[in-house]
């Protein structure tokens, strides 16, 4: 069995990027299981003084121990202002600073969504610079961005579109083969 968690980059109830990553279990090939990674939400901006002073908070702590425990990471996350939004780049910030860096060596998959029609193109080129210093293992293709999210997902139906659904199907298969490959 391979597991994978998924980290979204949004904590609005109503975003399309939660619903996306909601509709990824059901979408994921036989022998994988895809769960919730523990929410960032709460972490506190990051600060050395915290960090040197009272150690990582707990809540970071337990999120670093779900990525080391996963076979596999989903970052499904909105773009904000052309980049990353500031929760998920304080919460990379954070376990970052672990010493046993969780992200190193890592499979990671990138998905995003949003109401425009790139589809949150720019935030993935600034994550994939931001999972490089991590020395994550950045997957590339087939990539998944989803535009006009607006008319493929909504709250009572989830990701109701079938054409983005069978390309993510494609894309949670090919991820795991990949993480097969980083594993052997």
């Amino acid at each position: 069995m391979t597991n994978v968690i998924t980290i979204c980059g949004s904590v609005r109830k109503g975003s399309f990027n939660r619903m996306l990553a909601n509709a990824l279990p059901a979408l994921a090939p036989d022998g994988m299981k895809i769960t919730d990674a523990p929410s960032w939400e709460k972490f506190p901006v990051y600060n050395a003084d915290i960090q040197n002073g009272t150690g990582f908070p707990s809540d970071v702590e337990a999120l670093a121990a779900a990525i080391r425990k996963a076979d596999g990471v989903i970052i499904v996350t909105p773009e904000y202002n052309y980049s990353v939004p500031g929760g998920l780049k304080n919460a990379l910030d954070w376990v970052s600073r672990l010493k046993d860096q969780p992200f190193v060596n890592k499979p990671v998959a990138i998905q995003s969504a949003s109401g425009g029609p790139l589809g949150g193109a720019r935030v993935q080129y600034h994550l994939r610079q931001i999972l490089v210093f991590l020395d994550a293992l950045t997957f590339n293709k087939p990539e998944v961005f989803v535009g006009a999210a607006q008319t493929k997902l909504d709250a009572e139906k989830g990701l109701h579109d079938e054409t983005t659904r069978d390309f993510i199907k494609q894309q949670l298969a090919a991820f795991d083969k990949f993480i097969a490959r980083v594993k052997a």
